[in-house]
């Protein structure tokens, strides 16, 4: 009985296992065909010879672009929600639940203008 209930795992295990080596074989046999030369290790992306293996240093708007990107996409997956179940909880909570979310909204506004006064979108510098 034991047999009965491992006998599909251990059939699915054992295809698995068979693929996987019968792969494993076949690109040791074709890869074989394809031999290295000069031609073919060069670079191809933009076809200039690689200089600097070090990372592109970025500047930092970008980074700081992107971290108010992230905040402001974070303020849209709070206003969501409390969109879609405003009408319901207007009837008991309407007062709370607006300035509330009006508070929410004048913290992110004045980091916004904050953002602004400083330039951190201006990209010219």
């Amino acid at each position: 009985m034991l047999t009965e209930q491992y006998l599909p795992l251990a059939l699915h295990v054992a295809v698995a296992v068979g693929f996987a080596v019968s792969v494993f074989v076949a690109s040791l046999l074709l890869g074989r065909a394809g031999r290295r030369n000069p031609d073919k290790d060069m670079a191809y992306e933009c076809g200039m010879p690689v200089r600097d293996l070090s990372a592109p240093r970025f500047s930092v708007k970008f980074y700081l672009v992107a971290m108010l990107f992230i905040l402001f996409d974070i303020e849209i997956v709070f206003m969501y929600p409390w969109a879609v179940v405003y009408r319901d909880f207007l009837a008991h909570q309407g007062p709370v639940i607006f300035w509330s979310m009006a508070g929410f909204v004048a913290v992110l506004t004045f980091g916004y203008v904050y953002a602004i006064k400083k330039g951190a979108l201006d990209w010219r510098n």
